[in-house]
């Protein structure tokens, strides 16, 4: 348990509050000594309370790097290892479903790393009075994901909640994966200079699960695009090992991925808006509710950063594969304005992402 100076009158008798006089940053942490939604969201929230409140209490240098996953020296060999919770409401939605996501996004988070992902365990949490069609019919899609992604499903667990208590079906998986030799793929390693590319029309899955859980219509069926990206990532590799940085974009979408990255490198990222591409329908459906579609979550799509010299023979073997038919050049990777990133509007004028 976490301690601090003095007990918060608000919470049971016994509890204690975490000391908020040490931390760097001023908010969000010290406005909310209680978890909110946000904490979870992916964006500036999550961020902080993994640099102040969990880092700190771990430590050690390999979970500093951040990434994806981590990249792990054992026995000779390179290993990639990464670990993820899957608590999506709906359980099922156009496109996929909770069981083909936490294989898709565990085996994205290797790809990230430029693993090929070899082994996922996977932990079932299910809520008291599920019932076992439901669990057969998301186990069925979770192990049909693992066999077309080329993974095993090596180990597991399973605990039961009381009803009330869940959203019917919690998931864990956590992968490995072999890492080649020559490969170096982190956040740490942007550099000026660098093209930024996105593989594919962004918002897709957000808007999908959105859509379904509220209620609402777009006039077409949104689909999520919840896929397994090593064999989009193989191809980049077999065109140059010199990939500098990957990351799939989920929770709070692009504009995160890109925010972290800047921060981590000590860079700045500038974008062309109008080269973004957003589907109709996910700009809909931003236009809607209020939202930014570069916040909207991905499941299958990624970043990368790619020396200038390579980024016409990368951009290429991502359009000769299905899964980055789509893919554009967004950006660059610039020195000025570090840890910030700004796109370019259509008007002529320049906001921050």
């Amino acid at each position: 348990m976490l301690s601090g100076p003095g007990a918060d009158p608000g919470t049971d008798p016994g509890t204690e509050r975490p000391d908020f006089s040490g931390w760097s940053c001023p908010l969000p942490l010290r406005d909310h000594p209680r978890v909110v939604m946000g904490h979870g969201g992916g964006g500036v929230m999550s961020a902080e309370l993994v640099d102040n409140l969990f880092a700190p209490a771990f430590g050690g240098p390999v979970l500093a790097g951040l990434g994806d996953s981590a990249v792990l020296e054992l026995g000779g060999a390179r290993l990639a290892f990464s670990t993820d919770s899957y608590v999506v409401r709906p359980l099922f939605f156009p496109g996929g479903c909770i069981g083909d996501l936490a294989v898709n996004g565990t085996v994205n988070d290797l790809a990230m790393s430029g693993a090929r992902a070899a082994y996922l365990s996977c932990g079932f949490i299910l809520e008291e009075g599920v019932e076992m069609a439901v669990v057969d019919r998301v186990a069925r899609a979770l192990g049909a994901a693992a066999r077309t992604a080329g993974v095993e499903i090596a180990t597991g667990d399973t605990k039961v909640v009381e009803a009330g208590h869940g959203d019917g079906i919690y998931l864990n998986t956590a992968g490995i994966g072999l890492v080649p030799a020559g490969v170096d793929i982190r956040p740490q390693r942007a550099r000026p200079g660098d093209v930024v590319i996105v593989s594919g029309p962004i918002g897709l899955h957000g808007v999908a699960i959105m859509s379904v859980r509220e209620g609402l219509e777009f006039g077409v069926e949104v689909r999520s695009d919840s896929a397994a990206l090593g064999g989009l990532v193989e191809a980049m590799l077999a065109a140059t090992a010199d990939l500098h940085v990957l990351r799939d974009p989920t929770r709070g979408g692009l504009a995160a991925a890109l925010n972290e990255i800047a921060v981590a490198a000590g860079v700045g990222v500038v974008l062309s808006e109008r080269a973004v591409p957003v589907p109709e329908p996910v700009a809909n459906a931003c236009a809607v509710l209020g939202l930014d579609p570069m916040y909207i979550a991905n499941e299958g799509r990624l970043v990368a950063f790619v020396p200038r010299l390579s980024a016409d023979v990368v951009l290429a073997a991502m359009r000769a594969h299905p899964l980055g038919a789509e893919a554009v050049v967004i950006g660059e990777c610039v020195a000025e304005h570090p840890g910030m990133v700004v796109a370019r509007t259509g008007f002529g004028g320049t906001r921050v992402v």
